[in-house]
């Protein structure tokens, strides 16, 4: 892996899998995934956002494969997993059941994390029968489910037609993002992290945003766009929890409270004060101790319980 594409040193320096493997997703496109942990603990599955990879997760992942089995995968066109000719909804509820289907044993369960563009993968896929054979329980970390630029906060204005329109062009960007600068992790920690992050954080997610192919972001800034999983929120039967920074620009808590208000099954909401997008990064020791929490509490729920 190329040392641009993550930290290689501190907490966000991805750990070493236990195992390697490539799954196929139902159009055939290609899905690099990682196991961490050991083979009969509890599983954990995460799920990255949008131009992120699994080194996303390098602290959650180093964390609870002490006493969990961890299953990372890089999202289609992110990371490893090569570029994919389709961009959908569906194609990430496609690619996650994929990655169940390969990693869990038939009835196995798994607490399920998505953070932004990951959550939304949990949204696609609430309805489809192998996720239901294996999900849980499902922590949802800054994310939504519809209204994703209209609800926005990364351009400073007024809500309205205009703020609309500038955060279009400027999420849909198709420029490259260039090299880690000190105005690019100004920029970066602007728009998706909370004022008081710390140094190596922002340079941790700089790496990965950075990393991401710009036609890659652009493919996925349309969907993103578009985006209308109302439906999958109220198809989302398992024990949920939800988490959002209240400085979050991107997925501001206004999304948070709406997932909470229309789960069938929601077990909480946290709202960080002060932080923002990136909470895996931002709060780690936070965001692991909600999963561990799950974990616990239904990962020893048996098919048909």
């Amino acid at each position: 892996m190329s040392r641009l594409m993550h930290v290689s040193s501190g907490p966000y320096a991805p750990p070493v899998p236990a195992r390697e493997l490539t799954v196929t997703s139902a159009d055939g496109s290609r899905l690099y995934v990682e196991v961490h942990g050991r083979e009969g603990a509890p599983v954990v599955v995460l799920a990255h956002g949008w131009s992120c990879s699994t080194a996303f997760w390098a602290a959650q992942t180093r964390d609870l494969a002490v006493d969990h089995r961890v299953v990372v995968y890089d999202q289609r066109g992110h990371g490893r997993s090569p570029a994919a000719v389709t961009h959908s909804t569906d194609a990430l509820a496609d690619d996650l059941e994929a990655v169940l289907e390969e990693t869990l044993a038939p009835g196995e369960k798994a607490v399920i994390a998505g953070h932004s563009m990951g959550g939304m993968t949990v949204l696609a896929a609430a309805g489809r029968a192998r996720f239901r054979e294996h999900a849980v329980a499902v922590l949802l970390c800054s994310t939504g489910s519809s209204r994703l630029v209209d609800e926005s906060l990364v351009v400073p204005l007024r809500a309205g037609r205009v703020r609309t329109w500038l955060t279009r062009k400027i999420l849909g960007s198709r420029a490259p993002l260039g090299p880690v600068t000190p105005a690019a992790r100004r920029i970066l920690k602007y728009g998706t992290m909370g004022p008081g992050s710390a140094p190596h954080m922002v340079e941790a997610c700089a790496r990965i945003v950075h990393a991401c192919p710009r036609t890659v972001r652009h493919a996925w800034s349309r969907v993103l766009d578009s985006l209308e999983l109302d439906d999958g929120v109220r198809e989302l039967m398992v024990p949920t929890a939800v988490l959002v920074g209240t400085a979050d620009r991107m997925t501001p808590p206004v999304h948070a409270r709406a997932l909470v208000a229309a789960l069938p099954n929601c077990v909480g909401i946290t709202e960080l004060p002060g932080l923002g997008h990136m909470t895996p990064v931002e709060a780690p020791e936070l965001v692991s101790a909600r999963i561990r929490e799950l974990a616990a509490t239904y990962a020893h729920i048996k098919e048909g319980a």
